[in-house]
């Protein structure tokens, strides 16, 4: 007769409310969305502009002012699903050749050490696949400095939010089909920049924030048609044939205004070559196969949301995943699994015994050579002393650990600026040494997300004592390349 009692417990259901979240620059906006009876249902909608930034400021202060919004608006949702900015994002695209799907995998994963310029391990990435008409395959990579998904988690958890998935709003306003072979330019008008996606073959093929698209005037935006139609015709360029040719439509979301300049603005330019441009400011009605109040403003914060309670997957994820104590514990030890740890245990201590009896071994034979040369060392260490009292001839200013901590506090807090290379010579080697004491020429080179935060870099290295003969150049746009090369006193400062 069994005495084991089997406990069952309840597994949680998916949420029947969120709160959705975009974020823009310094542009919140929320709404809460809420599934009923096969019907999606928006109650609190709300938009901020937030006075401190997520990324510099304190996490705690940031927090409260996000929550002082949501108190303010009435929200009382605190699961949320979060649109997170596409300047943070970096991409990349690849073409699968013909492999196993277990060796794809592997492949996927070397081709985005290639990709991106950075480390990838200090990255989130997420991986989309494309299938095109002719059979070949693609995949886009899309990848996201993990500090900031972490920092964004912080301030969120001090605005008593917690996030259920970071995704991109692009995505979840122009979805890819699984199968659709289609492709479709979507434009999203942002609080500073125009984000460029491309659909075809079932998933993403590109993914560009077009940078300098929108400008201020006399405190109104104004958007530049033919830049954007300009990117558009390169973007496309860039595509595989069978990919560009299936572009037949440019779908615009944003304010109606705006996206009606957009637009009449680059339709004269797109038409000719065969591409249909629509406006999208309303959802059709059986758009996540959910009854939705009619004329609902379209938006990324209520599509993320209404697409998590419908349970559509999106194919950029960017919530770093947790693992529980308890999953770790069982996976570690099922049942089929002890008999090997047992013998793995066993092995292992017998050569940690092993390691230890050979320690104690080599620290007898150091102490009897030590004994041995130990009257030596007390003799040089003496003269040494001498030395050091009677003629210093070291320099004690540290002055290349000056000049890279100089260098460090002008590089941007949020990581949108970093140095790949750094070079510090001496000028006064092999010169006068009155002509050129302490002056040092220092090089350096890396990556910016953003022309503003390579500016930044630029007058904050200019403003350091002792720099002179400033010299720079920039190529490429995100990320951009940079290089310094500049003049410095390197003594004590």
């Amino acid at each position: 007769m069994s005495s084991v009692v089997k406990i069952r417990f309840p597994k949680r259901g998916s949420p029947s409310s969120l709160l959705g979240l975009a974020l823009d620059g310094s542009r919140l906006e929320g709404i809460v969305v809420r599934r009923t009876n096969g019907s999606l249902q928006t109650h609190q909608r709300f938009g901020a502009t937030l006075t401190l930034d997520p990324m510099t400021n304190e996490v705690e202060l940031v927090g409260r002012e996000i929550l002082n919004h949501l108190e303010a608006a009435g929200v009382r949702e605190r699961r949320c699903v979060v649109a997170v900015p596409m300047k943070w994002t970096l991409a990349a695209h690849t073409t699968i050749p013909k492999l196993p799907e277990a060796d794809i995998v592997e492949y996927l994963q070397i081709e985005a050490e290639r990709g991106f310029p950075t480390d990838v391990a200090t990255m989130q990435v997420a991986v989309s696949r494309i299938h095109s008409v002719s059979g070949e395959k693609h995949a886009t990579f899309v990848g996201i400095p993990k500090v900031h998904l972490e920092r964004l988690e912080q301030v969120l958890r001090a605005a008593k939010l917690k996030p259920v998935s970071f995704s991109l709003g692009v995505t979840a306003l122009q979805p890819a089909g699984a199968g659709d072979s289609r492709g479709v330019l979507a434009l999203v008008i942002g609080e500073s920049h125009v984000e460029l996606q491309v659909t075809a073959g079932g998933g993403v093929a590109a993914l560009r924030a077009l940078e300098g698209a929108m400008e201020m005037e006399d405190g109104v935006r104004v958007l530049h048609g033919d830049l954007i139609a300009r990117e558009i015709r390169i973007t496309l360029g860039q595509l595989p044939g069978d990919l560009r040719d299936s572009v037949k439509q440019v779908r615009i979301f944003g304010p109606r205004e705006q996206a009606q300049k957009l637009a009449d603005a680059i339709r004269p330019r797109l038409e000719t070559g065969g591409l249909k441009v629509d406006l999208v400011t309303v959802y059709p009605a059986s758009e996540f196969g959910k009854t939705i109040p009619p004329d609902t403003q379209v938006s990324s914060a209520f599509s993320l949301a209404a697409r998590q309670l419908t349970g559509r997957s999106d194919p950029f994820e960017f919530l770093p995943p947790k693992v529980s104590a308890w999953q770790r514990i069982t996976s570690k030890y099922a049942p089929g699994r002890l008999r090997k740890i047992a013998a793995a245990a066993a092995a292992v201590m017998v050569i940690v015994l092993g390691l230890f009896g050979f320690q104690e071994w080599r620290l007898m034979r150091l102490r009897s050579q030590w004994k041995a040369i130990s009257p030596k060392v007390r003799e040089l260490g003496g003269i040494q002393d001498q030395i050091r009292k009677y003629r210093p001839w070291f320099d004690e200013s540290f002055r290349y650990l000056s000049i890279m901590r100089d260098l460090a506090n002008a590089f941007t807090a949020d990581g949108s600026v970093t140095a790949k290379t750094l070079t510090v010579r001496d000028l006064s080697e092999g010169r006068d040494a009155t002509e050129m004491r302490g002056m040092n020429a220092i090089s350096c080179s890396g990556n910016a997300e953003n022309y503003a935060a390579v500016v930044t870099t630029i007058h904050k290295l200019g403003a350091i004592a002792g720099v002179t003969n400033f010299n720079y150049q920039i190529r490429g746009k995100s990320p951009m390349q940079f290089t310094f090369d500049f003049q410095m006193s390197g003594g004590p400062r």
